[in-house]
Order: C-alpha cells, then structure tokens, then sequence
C-alpha cells in the first residue's frame, strides 16, 4: 500500500551519479517500520519512563524524516530534530553518559555540564551514521538488526525488560522490511528509517550500559563502531578538502568495496561480516577492561584505514574474486544443467513435507481447542481447495506458516528425549533441508519470487549463535533450536511456492494430513 501511494504522490528516490540504483524507489518504508516496531512497545511497556521518552523521541525524529523524505530539510533542520529526539530521553528518560568505567578514576563520574554535549553528540552521531550507511540495498537494516539483536540478547542476559522488549520489537521490524529492501530492492527506508534505525540503536545501547550494570560503558562503540567509523572517517576526508561535511559523495566505506570489483551483495555481505566480528567482540568483551577495549577499537580502526586507504591507492583486486569467479561458474553451469535443478527441486519437494509430516508425528497431544481448530481449519482448506482454487495459495501460506510453529513446538520435548544420533539425525535433516533451500534459490531460473540474499545469512547467524553462546540455559537452548527449524521451513514454503507455479495441489494435501494429524492425536 505504501509503495503505491509512493508512486502517486512520487515519494521516490531517483538514481543520479551518486547512486547506485538504475530506477525510482519507493523511499517511505521507514514509515512501516517505524509503525511496526513503535505500537507494539507502546502497548507493552507504556508505563517506563525511560521507554516513553524513547518513544517521544523517535516520534521526532520520525516526523523530520518524514518531511525531508516529503519535501527535502537542510542539514541544519535535520539536525534540528534529531537534537530535540536527543534531549528527549536525556532530560525525560535519564538517558546520559555519565560513566566511563576504567577510562576514570575509580568512583568518577562526568559532571552534567559534560555529560550532556557528550551524550547528544553521541546520539545525534550515530543516527548520522546509520543513515549514512544507507547506501547499498539492505545495508542500514542489516546492520542495524546485527546490532539490535546484540544489544537485545545483552538486556536479556542483563535482566533489562525494557530496553530488551525494544530491541526484540526492533528487530521484527526490521527484518520484516529488509526482505523487501535487499537486492534488489523495491523500497527503500529512507531518512525517516535510517535515522530511525540509528536513533533507536544507540538510545538502547547507551539504556543499557550506563548506570548500575557489569557491562562496559564503552560497548556502544563496539557495536555501532563501522558505522561510526565510516561517517567519522567520510567526514574528515571532506573537510580535508574544503568541503562540507554533509556534502553527498562516493567515499563511504561501501563505495570502496565496489571500486574493488565486488557486487552489490558481496560488499554487503562483507559489511555484514565485519558488523557480525564487532557484536560477537562486544559479548565475548563485555566485562573487560575498559581501557583493553578502546585500544582493541583504535586497533580495529586503523587496520581499517589502511586496508581501504590502501586498497583505493593501489587499486587492488581481492585474489578471493578469482574464487568468486570460479564458484560462480560452477554455479552458472549448474544452473544450466537441467537435471540438476530438478533432482535438487525434487528432492526439496519430498523432504520438506516429509520433515513436516514426521514433526507432527512426534507432537504431543494438543489441547481440547487447538484440535478442533486444526479441524476447522482442514475443513475450510478442502473447501477452498474444493470451490475457490483462485485464493488457494493465500489461504495455504497463511495455514502453513501457524501449522509449521505450532507442530515444531509441541514437538520439542520429545525430540529433545531422543537418544543422541537419533536428535542428530533429526536435526540434520533440517540442516540438510537449509543447504537444499539455498541451493535451489541460487540455481533457479526464475526471474520473479523467493531467492536468497544476504538477510538469509543474517537471520541463520542470529538464530543458531544465540543459543550456541555458552551463557545460555538448556531451554533457551531447545527455543533457539525451535526457531531455527521454524526459520528453514518458512524458507522451503517460500521456494516451494515459487517453483511450484500456482499448482499447489500436493502442498495442500500434505497440509490437510498435517492438520488431521495434530486434530487426532492422543
């Protein structure tokens, strides 16, 4: 609906030499994502003080975006708004950089008079950050969800609700954007997102590090550090030249990665990877000295100065592109093997349901309501199935995608009471399933629907390292897991969906088994 109502009042953005998009972009899903993420928080946590300033402060800074999304704001007037965001939850929220740790002596703290220029500094910074990373499709959210999720799973491990809740909302909402913001993308965020995104992260961060915790004060520079890095760095750079700071160009960190020979979604991945090394130094550092992890930063920085500074001189090609080359090839000749996309694509089309069909198997019992609703719901399917083929696939992938959690859920416990090569085997065959699902994106020759992207990647590296982190309990453990599987089943309905080409017939019989199967077990 947004996209639409984009086109009609052409809230687009246009491709110019800057950019590297060949077409006008719906640039307004920032509103949908700041709606997604800030409804939810209002309605669970309302009552939190710091959580309500927050929320005033992203109205903010959602409302300049929207304008300079609208009509275009001056570098004065966006730097309005996020100034009055920033003090927002400074004065309301008690959000203030007042504790250094080690970087002080023992029992220091900063006096208000500093406290304050520092803090608004730190915000109004990294919301600048963020939306300046909004140069490559998926980039901004990518890594924003990378530091969002780390600084979710920290409140949680820290027992902080609030700034945990926000997070996680955060998180959904990003994601549920990103799968139509990654190459190619067919909205983009805009400032009002970008800014949004940055706002959000570092309040979280700063939430959650200052006052009575273990963890150190300067995590919140680990975390968000490329960003930061890039504008810190793109920024000087200008100035050096006697230019202005806020003058648009082609020197972000990005940028480079693609004078380099790398595609859209290589230097995204990239950008990914360094983001996914700083979150997973933030946990494993988290109650280092403070001092240790500064210089680790500095360290970190100027290894990256010099690689891209470097890099950019010499005009260097990554030997790894050769590699590039050859697997892309392969995959290139793969893709022209006819028979090899069909076994793989047949052998996805068995043992997705077949996995499906097995989890329900080993589900316990529902209760009394939930089984007449897989009743009904089978009913309502045949009918559909039987009388209004043209809705079928709406109704199916709705079906499928509350069937698939609910069978996985209520079938953990006894999974978990397997013997061990039999939990092994049955994990496997969902891994096997994941290698099946990104195989038969990659080699498809469709033109339209599901194929893998970088987000992918993203979201498997959430769900399977959070539970992995020695921190975490044998239930969170077993959800992790749960969510993974949920995750690679929701990936093959998709793939399914797409190459099955409107003939669902097969799908649909499977899913009326499934859902008698859940209606009659005892």
């Amino acid at each position: 609906m947004l996209s639409k109502l984009a086109f009609r009042y052409q809230l687009l953005d246009m491709p110019d030499e800057r950019k590297v998009h060949t077409q006008p972009i719906p640039r307004i899903g920032g509103i949908a994502m700041a709606i997604g993420a800030l409804l939810p928080i209002f309605y669970w946590v309302s009552e939190d003080r710091m959580v309500l300033s927050y929320l005033a402060g992203a109205a903010v800074i959602v409302g300049f975006g929207l304008l300079d999304d609208i009509s275009g704001l001056s570098p004065v007037g966006k730097l309005a708004g996020q100034i009055i965001a920033a003090l927002l939850v400074i004065f309301w929220g008690g959000i203030k950089i007042t504790y250094l740790g080690m970087l002080l002596p023992e029992g220091v703290v900063l006096p208000e008079v500093v406290a304050l220029p520092i803090t608004v500094l730190a915000i109004v910074g990294v919301t600048n950050a963020i939306n300046l990373a909004d140069g490559l499709d998926g980039l901004a959210g990518g890594i924003s969800l990378l530091s969002l999720a780390c600084i979710g799973f920290l409140a949680y491990l820290e027992g902080d609700f609030s700034v945990g809740l926000v997070s996680l909302s955060l998180c959904g909402a990003v994601f549920g954007f990103l799968r139509h913001n990654t190459f190619p993308a067919t909205i983009f965020m805009g400032d009002t997102g970008s800014q949004f995104l940055g706002y959000s992260a570092i309040t979280m961060a700063l939430a959650l590090t200052q006052g009575s915790t273990p963890l150190s004060p300067l995590l919140p520079l680990i975390i968000l550090g490329f960003p930061v890095l890039d504008t810190l760095t793109v920024m000087t750079s200008r100035v050096i030249r006697g230019k202005s700071p806020f003058l648009a160009d082609k020197a972000h960190f990005h940028h480079s990665l693609l004078g380099l020979g790398l595609h859209q979604t290589e230097s995204v991945l990239a950008i990914y990877l360094i983001q996914t090394f700083l979150i997973l130094s933030a946990y494993r550092f988290r109650f280092y000295s403070d001092w240790l992890l500064l210089l680790a930063y500095i360290g970190f920085s100027v290894t990256v100065l010099i690689i891209f500074s470097q890099s950019n001189r010499y005009h260097w090609q990554p030997k790894r592109l050769a590699l590039i080359v050859k697997i892309k090839g392969f995959l290139g000749w793969l893709r022209d093997d006819t028979d090899t996309i069909k076994y793989l694509f047949g052998a996805l089309k068995v043992g997705m349901p077949v996995i499906l069909l097995l989890t329900v198997l080993l589900a316990n019992p529902l209760g009394t309501y939930l089984k007449i609703a897989a009743l009904i719901t089978a009913t309502v399917l045949l009918l559909i199935m039987r009388f209004f083929r043209n809705g079928l696939d709406d109704w199916l992938r709705t079906i499928l995608y509350l069937l698939i959690p609910i069978s996985i859920y209520h079938s953990d416990i006894v999974v978990s009471n397997f013997s061990s090569m039999t939990f092994r085997i049955y994990n496997s065959a969902f891994i096997i399933l994941a290698i099946l699902n990104i195989l038969v994106s990659k080699l498809t020759k469709r033109k339209i629907g599901f194929k893998s992207t970088p987000l992918d990647f993203l979201i498997l590296f959430i769900v399977l390292a959070i539970p992995n982190i020695q921190q975490t309990n044998l239930h969170d453990f077993r959800l992790g897991l749960v969510a993974a599987k949920i995750i690679i089943m929701y990936f093959s309905c998709e793939i399914l969906f797409a190459e099955l080409r409107g003939n669902y017939r097969g799908m649909t019989k499977v899913t009326l088994i499934a859902l008698v199967g859940l209606a009659i077990r005892y």
